[in-house]
């Protein structure tokens, strides 16, 4: 995979952990932004009744944004770690994928809940863990190459 194909791919996913993260900071605050209330809240992005309290959502935010620079860091300046962080992004992603598989048949269909993991949670989960797989297989370019292309360019002149 090119750099250029890499860094877009890890900027697109990014820039949704940013947003979500976003959210859970301004859940941590107390408001209930798109919902009325809390527990409407808690239904439309859980399926469940939940606290949306500070000790609740400021570490998932953390946790957003952290893989969000992790996955960004992999893509600009491949290593090993950085590597398994975005596999590890990836794992998380496919798990809320699955997850959201599985929800579709158990939640009711009549619920918020269910129709936005239907067309907006699980699908981007699986989109951004799908780009996440492609960024963690980008590696650093091989010295040995570069030094070659460098020589050949060299000898065509």
């Amino acid at each position: 995979m090119s750099d250029r194909t890499a860094q877009r791919a890890a900027a697109a996913i990014a820039s949704v952990l940013t947003v979500d993260a976003l959210f859970h900071l301004s859940w941590a605050t107390g408001s209930t932004w798109p919902a009325d209330d809390a527990e409407s809240l808690s239904y439309a992005v859980l399926g469940t009744d939940a606290p949306f309290t500070p000790p609740v959502v400021l570490p998932l935010a953390v946790l957003l944004l952290t893989a969000g620079g992790i996955v960004v860091a992999q893509s600009r300046r491949p290593h090993r770690l950085l590597r398994l962080g975005t596999l590890a992004v990836a794992g998380g992603l496919c798990l809320r994928t699955l997850a959201g598989i599985y929800w579709l048949f158990a939640q009711d269909t009549g619920s918020a809940f269910y129709w936005l993991n239907l067309g907006l949670y699980t699908p981007l989960c699986a989109l951004l863990c799908a780009a996440a797989l492609r960024v963690a297989r980008h590696a650093a370019p091989n010295v040995r190459e570069d030094a070659a292309r460098w020589e050949d360019a060299v000898r065509v002149r």
